[in-house]
């Protein structure tokens, strides 16, 4: 060994040393970038979230006025370019969903990001209201066509088959999102979502039978995004929940000449309000909001309509519009991005107090009490299936056996005789048919029946001998005669703008 001097050994003490600080100072870099230091400098992490309730096709997202992300169905979404950490993220909706025109909406789309990814923004999309109607005398067939801003109408023929009716389609404002008759058949409404008002008119019996003539005064104001028009059973008052400032316009109706005069200032709702359902009785009005997931329960003032707050319910994840049974004392919604039924006492003056949840297939769509108040159907997009429970003396709700439908059935109806249920396969282009026997569902022979290019909605005839679907894939209307089996037989197809 050679020996080494003094010096020369306190040298390399003092390099080594330097050495064992650098490498400690080097390896507590690294620990710290792996970690996460306290401002993660460097890093970047993603946005991501949920999409509810998307039916149609044709939905882009942005995050920052860019990075455009197509969306083709409810599933889990995330955008392609990463944000540092520091950053700031703002998820917008660049084109709602063209085919169905529905309506979607942003929560939690905006904040800084903070040494993580994002993963709560959540897309709500809001089933589309009533945009196909046959008026109480089962003489004519209403549609809103929100890409043409207009309202076609049509004459029921003898066969069921329908005629389109000099002067249609009829002149509305931009984007008419749902057409809606009046008990008394004397008058059409529509509210127009993008221009902020309601379109009103006479159905004309003299010179132009089933014919709209705007009535005096039309469009009438709204607030901010209408969805759709709510006719108590009286016919005296109309109320328009607005999408994007929170509350609900009341209007009282003039029997004579249909003009709607706004009562007091619009009501306070919780966000997103997107329906009102009036019950039975004509004393409550239940407003379902998507935004804040509640059902806000309101009395209404017998004389002038007006809306007073009693009580506001949870619900569950995007909630179908509130159904009531016949005899006002029970109500229930079904939760499309839960798969369930919440079920509802109704109390004094109107108030909701939540029971109890019972599942259903996956993604319930829609919610429909039989005409006789003892059953209840939802049809369930992503399980293709109708579930089946029978409404106890309590309310309550007993699951019976489900049925298969076709691809993703978004919409069940029954007849007014409570005989037959129909559902409306979106995703194959058809309507499966079942008789009813003491609530339960039998498949009818020859079921499902064609339909036009995704079908989305059912009208049936106050007879219960017609049935039609509005097709929004080729912008048509299948008709139908309903055959004492229930089996539907093609009458024809007419076209839309």
């Amino acid at each position: 060994m050679v020996a080494l001097s003094g010096d020369k050994t306190k040298n390399i003490r003092i390099m080594t040393g330097k050495l064992v600080r650098i490498t400690f100072a080097l390896g507590l870099a690294v620990f710290l970038m792996s970690c996460g230091s306290s401002e993660n400098k460097g890093y970047s992490y993603t946005v991501r979230g949920v999409v509810h309730g998307l039916v149609g096709s044709g939905l882009v997202l942005q995050n920052n006025g860019g990075d455009d992300l197509t969306i083709s169905s409810s599933s889990s979404f995330t955008f392609s370019k990463a944000i540092a950490n520091g950053g700031t993220y703002n998820v917008t909706i660049k084109t709602q969903p063209p085919t169905l025109s529905q309506t979607c909406i942003v929560t939690n789309g905006s904040g800084i990001i903070n040494r993580s990814p994002v993963a709560d923004v959540v897309i709500t999309c809001a089933p589309p209201p009533s945009r196909l109607i046959v008026d109480p005398s089962g003489k004519f067939v209403y549609t809103a066509n929100p890409a043409t801003n207009n309202i076609s109408a049509f004459k029921i023929e003898s066969t069921g088959a329908l005629t389109a009716i000099a002067g249609s389609p009829f002149t509305a404002g931009t984007k008419p999102n749902s057409v809606t008759v009046d008990p008394g058949g004397k008058f059409v409404y529509a509210a127009n979502i993008n221009s902020n008002t309601i379109s009103a008119y006479q159905i004309d019996t003299v010179t132009t039978p089933g014919a709209l003539i705007e009535i005096a005064g039309s469009p009438f104001a709204a607030g901010t995004g209408p969805y759709a028009v709510t006719i108590d059973p009286s016919g005296k008052f109309a109320y328009v929940p607005n999408l994007y400032s929170d509350n609900v316009s009341v209007y009282s109706i003039n029997s004579t000449t249909g003009v709607l005069t706004q009562v007091g200032s619009p009501a306070a709702t919780g966000l997103k309000p997107y329906a009102v359902t009036v019950d039975p009785t004509g004393q409550f009005a239940y407003i379902t909001n998507m935004g804040s997931k509640t059902i806000y329960a309101n009395t209404i003032d017998s004389t002038t309509g007006a809306l007073t707050a009693v009580s506001a319910a949870a619900t569950g994840i995007l909630p179908a519009p509130l159904a009531v049974n016949p005899s006002s004392t029970f109500a229930y919604t079904a939760n499309y991005g839960s798969s369930n039924i919440y079920f509802y006492t109704i109390g004094s003056g109107g108030a909701l107090a939540y029971d109890s949840a019972v599942s259903t297939g996956t993604n319930p769509a829609c919610l429909r009490i039989d005409p006789t108040g003892q059953f209840i159907y939802t049809s369930n997009m992503s399980s293709n299936t109708i579930s089946v429970f029978t409404i106890g003396t309590a309310g309550d709700l007993t699951a019976g056996t489900s049925r298969s439908t076709g691809t993703k059935p978004y919409v069940i109806t029954t007849d007014p005789a409570g005989k037959f249920a129909y559902a409306a396969n979106y995703g194959s282009d058809s309507i499966s048919a079942y008789t009813i026997t003491a609530g339960a569902l039998t498949t009818i022979d020859g079921s499902p029946f064609t339909a036009g290019n995704k079908p989305y909605a059912l009208a049936i005839n106050p007879a219960g001998t017609f049935a039609y679907s509005l097709n929004a894939g080729s912008s048509s209307i299948s008709a139908y005669k309903i055959e004492t089996t229930g089996a539907l037989t093609s009458e024809g197809t007419v076209s839309l703008p």
